[in-house]
């Protein structure tokens, strides 16, 4: 008896270094000793909102990715550090919150501080606002953190549990953003929001203008067809350095078992061919981000994803640094 437990135990301890060597190797995804020295965006997530492996799923796409996990698929959200004023800024609080705030604070070589300087969400869809859980004293016990949100997104937050416990608690403070009126962040950052049309259950819906001292960035992670919105996105991707757009799905073949008018995003087949016109250096500056765990362009291998790169778009990356 006395062998049968220690060699069970013996058993025990080498799965567990197993395991551990596991979680070690899966680390290196991420390079924790680059630091950034001039104002500089960062994608921290490029995943849409139920994330990769998706729960539920039974499709190839999901079947090794429940037993061997992708470290680097993140729900979708990109940090902005300004290392001149010493500060940091992330745009949406995603499930993968935990994860997010610490590459964006080990991104920098000044910051001390677990949190960044603000938080910005788009809308009120799970992986765009959820991650704000990991503020309250269940976990972080945070304290003061600015969150920048419209009019609606903020009446939801303070009309619902859990999230107006946080402001309660003062774990975070929130920050009532206007239609196209601008934020002056540091002498070096600016940022705007702007309405775009999109499932507007429990908020408005935005994009982002982020301007560096040098770059500006458009940013929109989710809105349905481009006729819906009010502008034309071909009229303005020219104004931008760096244009961050919906690419949930890459075509209608992943959603056969959904009804597409309850998740109109535009297909990634769809804008490439309304932005064919484009000159190279503005195809240049587009990123697809938001991937369904669907879609075949998060494999950079498959052939939807080489005809995206042929095309002369991007495919966002994690871990991926934009000076500004």
């Amino acid at each position: 008896m006395r062998i049968f437990t220690f060699t069970l135990l013996l058993s025990f301890f080498c799965s567990c270094n197993q395991t551990n060597k596991n979680k070690t190797d899966s680390a290196k995804d991420f390079d924790f000793s680059i630091k950034i020295n001039e104002t500089s965006l960062i994608f921290l997530g490029t995943i849409q909102d139920g994330g990769s492996p998706h729960i539920g799923c039974k499709k190839d796409c999901c079947k090794d990715l429940f037993l061997n996990p992708d470290n680097t698929r993140k729900v979708v959200s990109i940090g902005i550090i300004d290392p001149e004023n010493k500060k940091t800024y992330l745009f949406e609080a995603t499930p993968d919150l935990p994860l997010q705030m610490k590459l964006l604070k080990n991104y920098t070589s000044y910051s001390q501080k677990e949190t960044p300087d603000a938080i910005f969400i788009t809308h009120a869809h799970i992986g765009h606002y959820t991650g704000l859980m990991y503020l309250g004293k269940e976990a972080m016990n945070a304290k003061n953190i600015p969150v920048y949100v419209m009019p609606r997104m903020k009446a939801f937050l303070l009309n619902n549990g859990p999230w107006r416990q946080l402001v309660a608690n003062e774990n975070m403070t929130l920050q009532e953003l206007q239609n196209n009126q601008e934020i002056k962040l540091t002498s070096n950052l600016k940022v705007t929001p702007f309405l775009v049309p999109h499932r507007d259950e429990f908020s408005e819906t935005v994009g982002f203008i982020i301007e560096g001292p040098h770059k500006k960035v458009m940013f929109i992670p989710d809105i349905d067809k481009w006729a819906k919105w009010n502008k034309n996105i071909v009229e303005e991707i020219p104004k931008f350095d760096y244009v961050i757009i919906d690419g949930t799905f890459y075509d209608g073949e992943e959603i056969n078992s959904r009804n597409i008018s309850e998740i109109p995003h535009p297909f990634i087949v769809e804008s490439m061919v309304a932005f064919k016109n484009l000159s190279s250096s503005d195809k240049r500056k587009i990123y697809f981000i938001h991937f369904n765990h669907t879609n075949p362009v998060l494999k950079k291998d498959s052939k939807q994803a080489k005809i995206v790169i042929t095309n002369g778009f991007k495919i966002a990356q994690i871990n991926e640094i934009i000076g500004l």
